[in-house]
Parts: C-alpha cells; structure tokens; sequence
C-alpha cells in the first residue's frame, strides 16, 4: 500500500465530505460582521469549521461506532442526543437551509421583477420535489453533479479569491462587534453544523480504512492525521479567503447572508460571474439535501418502523414549508439550538479523542455541559462563572464536572 497516496486521497475525500453550500456562505458574513478584526475573528471560526469536525472524526478511532460515541452517558442518552443530531443536520435547519439557499443565490437573481414570495413558495415545492424523487430512486445523479460542480465552485473561488487579492473590492472598516472577536469567530462557526457532521462522518471514514486492512487504532490514526491537515489546509484557505474579501466590503451592513457572497463574487468576476457562482451553490445544495434526506429517513425509518420512503416524504414536505421562510431566518432559530448542542458534542468528542473510560466523567461533564448551555440560551446571568464574559461559560462547569468524575470513580 501506497501510504503517502492513501493520505492524499483520504484527505480530499474528508475535504469534500465537509465541502458544501454552507461553507461559502458563513465566512463572508463574518467578515462583514467582524471588519478590520477579521484575523482573530477567522482563527475562531477555523477551529470550530476545521479543528473540531476533525477531532470528530478521530473520536471514532477508539470507539468504531454511533452506539459507542455517546452510550457511557447511558444508551438512552446516545440514542436521544443522535436523533437530536440528525434532526439539527436534517428537517429541522440544514434541509431547509439548502431549499432556501438555492432560491436565494441561484433563482432570485434570475427572476426580475416576478414575485420573490410566490417564486419562493414555487421554487421551494420544486427543489424538494427532485429531492423526493432522487432519494425515492437512489440516482446517481447527485454523484455525478457533485463530482462536476465541487472542481467548478473551487475554479470559481479561486478567481474570486485572485481578483479580490489583486484588485481590493473595498477597505475594511472598525468592528462593530463587541468582545472577543476570537469567541464571536468561533461561535459563529456552528452554522457549519461541521462538527455535528463529523460525528456522522467518523463511522464511514473508520469503516473504509478498516475495509483497506487498516484496522489498528494507532495506524488510523495517522492515516486520519495525514488526512486531515491535507483537508484543513483547503477548507482554512476558503475560509481565510472568504472572511477576508468579506471584510472588504464590511460598509455593507445590512446585505442578508446570500447577498454578501454574492456580491462579492459580482464585484470580483461582474454579472456573469455572480451568476455562474449562484447556479453553482444553488446545483450543490441539491446533492446535499438528497444525501441528508437519505440519512434522516434510513436513521427515523429504523427508529420508528415507518417505511423509508414516508419518512422521506415528510422530511421533504416539512422542509419545502421552512424554506420558503428564508435563509437568514432559518439560520436565526438554529443558533439558541447550536448553542446547546455543539458545546455537548465538543465536550463529548474530547473525551473520546483522549480515550476516557471512566463513566462518571461522561455522566457529570455531559449533564453540566448541557445544563450551563441552556442557561446560557433562556439568558440567565452566567457572568460569575469564568470564560462567561468571552461566550464560554460552559468550560470551566465542565472541567469541574470532569474533575469530580475522576474523584468518584469508585463510587
């Protein structure tokens, strides 16, 4: 076996198994947000977008399986926080998120002066109506589209990326953000939902290694480290490059979150190239609605005893209705439910990543973890508690949580 090759094709496939429509969207608009601060603002986001879903998929190194991630809490609560995870990356914000993106960065440019509400309603029931009939099908069609449209999105990126370096769109303006920059980067890089994903990820990527006879924790291990600093460095560039060029035109404060890339791919390329680069996202956002409909309706289906296609069908009904609300407020009632869930899923993939076996120190730092962070959510004052002040309040319960599961092992 060819390791240095092996590596190599690993880590493009954990590269475009991150790649998608919501990784061109959010780093543009915290450039915009951050301005002048977009460095440290970017280091943030670059953690929770890059470092976190790779630490998930080494978390899988020890354990192997879904059933193992989360089942020292106990069965039950494995089970509920999957389901949960699946509900977030599926119906509940990223299905519809990929609806109401296509609308907005490939349709509504396209449109004149039509309607946008009753274009909206239309193109929504019939991009989840190919949605429903690619799954129904199992089409290798997405296959064929993601092959073609990821190189092209990247030739497009990289254009824009060379234009806005050599011929600047704009000059970034003060922050208007207040507190850390780094903490505002950070949280902002949930909308990802990366890490949540990883979690999913992990189990395919283990199971293709131990396919190729590479069985030994150790040994996947390296393979997935390889991997995945050949994965950071083509994801960091997006991001750094896309929260940069945001930066540029920060003077454009009220552009909603499709407007900001697509006006920075109009200033860089002009009309044709904002055009290109909508129908491109929007073309992607189908491959990736057809692989989350598939994973919610195989999950739900086994769930519930309902057949695969009725789960599909609702899942596809439920998300053309949210869609048609938009994207920017789709991904507004994400962020109380990111704000719960990825501190748990961060706490929960350390301590796999280190390998902890002690029951105690799951139980305690997952339950404080999850409490603190809904606290956080119904806005109760949490400024007593260390790192509360720079949006962490979770770390500190969670490292006291940790301690007292070492100290009450034997009980």
């Amino acid at each position: 076996m060819n390791k240095r090759k092996e590596i190599v094709v690993l880590g493009l496939a954990l590269f475009s198994m991150f790649f998608g429509a919501g990784n061109l969207l959010f780093p543009p608009s915290l450039g915009v947000a951050v301005g002048d601060s977009w460095i440290s603002a970017g280091i943030g986001f670059f953690v929770t977008g890059v470092g976190l879903p790779l630490l998930g998929i080494l978390a899988f190194t020890k354990g192997g399986t879904l059933d193992e991630f989360a089942s020292k809490v106990s069965l039950k609560f494995n089970k509920a926080y999957l389901t949960t995870l699946i509900l977030v990356i599926g119906p509940l914000f990223a299905i519809p998120r990929t609806g109401s993106t296509t609308f907005e960065m490939g349709v509504l440019p396209l449109i004149g002066g039509m309607n946008p509400k009753v274009m909206a309603i239309v193109c929504s029931v019939a991009f989840f109506a190919v949605t429903l009939f690619l799954v129904m099908n199992e089409s290798k069609v997405t296959d064929i589209l993601g092959k073609f449209l990821t190189p092209i999105i990247l030739v497009i990126l990289a254009l824009i990326t060379v234009f806005g370096i050599l011929n600047p769109i704009g000059e970034a303006v003060p922050t208007t953000v207040a507190g850390s920059q780094f903490a505002y980067g950070f949280i902002n890089g949930y909308q990802t939902m990366d890490a949540l994903a990883s979690v999913l990820f992990g189990v395919v990527i283990i199971k293709g290694l131990e396919m190729k006879g590479i069985k030994d924790s150790k040994e996947q291990k390296f393979f997935l480290t390889g991997a995945g600093v050949i994965a950071a460095i083509g994801l960091g560039l997006i991001y750094f490059s896309l929260i940069y060029l945001g930066s540029q035109i920060s003077f454009m404060k009220n552009l909603s979150t499709a407007q900001i890339a697509l006006t920075i791919a109009e200033l860089t390329l002009g009309q044709s190239g904002k055009l290109a680069f909508g129908i491109c996202v929007a073309a992607a956002c189908l491959t990736t609605s057809v692989g989350l409909t598939a994973l919610v309706s195989d999950w739900f289906s086994k769930l519930t005893g309902l057949s695969y296609k009725t789960i599909a069908t609702i899942t596809c009904v439920f998300s053309a209705i949210l869609a048609v609300a938009g994207l920017d407020y789709i991904i507004s009632l994400a962020v109380p439910v990111l704000v719960i869930l990825y501190p748990l899923t961060i706490v929960l993939i350390v301590l796999n990543v280190f390998g902890v076996e002690n029951k105690n120190c799951y139980v305690f730092t997952s339950l404080v973890t999850l409490i603190v962070s809904t606290l956080e959510v119904l806005k109760v004052d949490l400024s007593i508690i260390p790192l509360a002040s720079l949006g962490f309040p979770w770390i500190a319960p969670a490292l006291v949580a940790f301690i007292l599961g070492k100290i009450v092992r034997n009980k």
